[in-house]
């Protein structure tokens, strides 16, 4: 069973539905033990990274969430649900994230684009992974932000996606944790592949670098 985290933040029912289209079974929940015997976690998320936050600690989603990806269960991050897994975000300083990885969270340099980032953009492909598989280098995939994590260690990102001069992590890969800035359960073709591929992955990853998490 597939849990889709329910902190009152995201888009649940398009991801949850298109998960559906791919088989699997899903459980949109905001229970934390549900979320704990899940067998594979999604956590979307639309909208700022402090509320989304505060959301998560009063439902008690934080500490089976965090218990989960220490199992080593497989992992899903979708749009703010990247971002929630750095330490800070400049949207909201002074509250902290999960700090799962280490790194941050930053915005788009207004002079250099329109903001938010809104749209289809192609991704270039970094690594290998099971996530990916069948997903063709400079696919186009629907991006809405206005701000993008940077993690510490750079070998921890997937692909890459640039807007104006400015370039940015689109998809984050650690271990068991696979994470997307872009919206895959709106980007069609290449993005119901990997949303397929997530039903089949196992969580286990060849990425090995030291510094990516805490």
């Amino acid at each position: 069973m597939i849990a889709v985290i329910d902190y009152g933040m995201g888009n649940l029912r398009s991801v949850s539905k298109a998960l559906e289209l791919m088989g699997a079974r899903v459980c949109v929940s905001s229970d934390p033990e549900v979320i704990g015997h899940a067998q594979k976690v999604i956590l979307p998320g639309v909208g700022a990274f402090g509320q989304a936050m505060t959301e998560l600690e009063k439902r008690k989603l934080t500490a089976p969430l965090r218990q989960f990806i220490s199992s080593g269960g497989p992992f899903l991050g979708i749009c703010l649900g990247l971002q929630l897994l750095f330490e800070f975000s400049k949207e909201s300083e002074g509250v902290p994230g999960l700090a799962l990885l280490s790194g941050d969270v930053r915005s788009f340099d207004p002079s250099q684009g329109k903001i938010p980032h809104m749209g289809w953009n192609s991704v270039d492909l970094q690594i290998q992974h099971p996530l990916l598989s069948g997903i063709k280098n400079r696919s186009y995939f629907y991006f809405v932000h206005s701000y993008y994590g940077v993690p510490r260690d750079q070998n921890t990102v997937a692909g890459i996606c640039r807007y104006g001069s400015q370039t940015f992590a689109a998809m984050i890969a650690w271990r068991n944790i696979f994470a997307t800035q872009f919206h895959p359960e709106k980007s069609q073709s290449a993005g119901l592949k990997l949303l397929e591929n997530f039903t089949h992955w196992n969580g286990h990853s060849s990425i090995t670098t030291a510094e990516a998490i805490r």
